[in-house]
């Protein structure tokens, strides 16, 4: 298959978890691929089984000089630039008021504001490449069913991840006169290395807790990295050269109800 053949993707935390199933999805659709990630051991794997089409750079996207060298090397290494999947985040559960500064900052920046830096890094190769793309760049973001919905005790999680959302709608316009389209990937709690984090107080027993959240999912079944590889490919390809602005639930039918 090659829905995505020629084109240079960029994907921050891609060494695990959901930025590993996008990228192992497009490099099957033909993507040449940048992992920018802060865990190198785990990155080195995943690249060493993509081979030739998949690269790796250290990068904290909460650093704006490493953003902008992670878009210099995807440029030098392949070329161009034509999808950036924004993708690197992490949780916190807790109460309210229970988060210090450090904390606070932490969450926000790593969920939110990292996006924001490498988003401004990736916009001239994105630019650049649009010209030439009938369908368009892309730009994606992972927000969570928590950027569309909220639920207690993931405050500065959910506030962030609604912050991804909005910011998608906002560039989606913005961004639309220069061919570039940019939607938001929203999964429910996922089946990735951090899905005890997510499952707080459901059960002592995380399969217990999986078997109870299963049953609150119509389909149910949990989404895996894999199913937002899916989506993902499809909102990066020319099939979805309409589509801007949109925050995609992979949930299963959760917000059906």
């Amino acid at each position: 298959m090659s829905r995505l053949a020629g084109r240079v993707a960029l994907i921050t935390g891609g060494a695990s978890g959901i930025g590993e199933g996008v990228a192992r999805r497009f490099a099957v659709e033909g993507a040449k691929v940048v992992i920018a990630d802060i865990d190198e051991a785990k990155a080195r794997a995943v690249i060493d089984d993509l081979g030739a089409v998949a690269r790796f750079i250290r990068c904290d996207h909460r650093v704006r000089g490493e953003d902008e060298a992670a878009v210099a090397f995807a440029v030098k290494t392949f070329g161009r630039l034509d999808i950036l999947h924004n993708n690197a985040g992490g949780p916190f559960a807790g109460a309210f008021d229970s988060a210090d500064d450090a904390t606070i900052e932490r969450v926000v920046g790593v969920n939110l504001v990292g996006s924001m830096k490498m988003t401004q890094a990736a916009l001239p190769a994105l630019r650049k490449a649009a010209k030439d793309l009938p369908g368009g760049a892309a730009i994606l973001f992972t927000s969570s069913l928590q950027g569309i919905k909220a639920r207690p005790n993931f405050s500065f999680y959910t506030a962030a991840k609604h912050g991804l959302v909005g910011l998608t709608k906002s560039l989606a316009l913005e961004l639309a006169p220069d061919n570039i389209r940019v939607n938001a990937i929203c999964p429910t709690v996922i089946e990735t290395p951090m899905l005890p984090k997510f499952l707080p107080g459901m059960a002592d027993d995380m399969d217990e807790a999986r078997r109870r959240f299963r049953a609150g999912i119509p389909l149910g079944r949990m989404p895996e990295p894999i199913d937002v590889g899916h989506a993902a490919v499809y909102l990066a390809s020319d099939e979805a050269r309409l589509i801007t602005g949109i925050a995609l639930p992979i949930d299963g039918g959760q917000m059906a109800g």
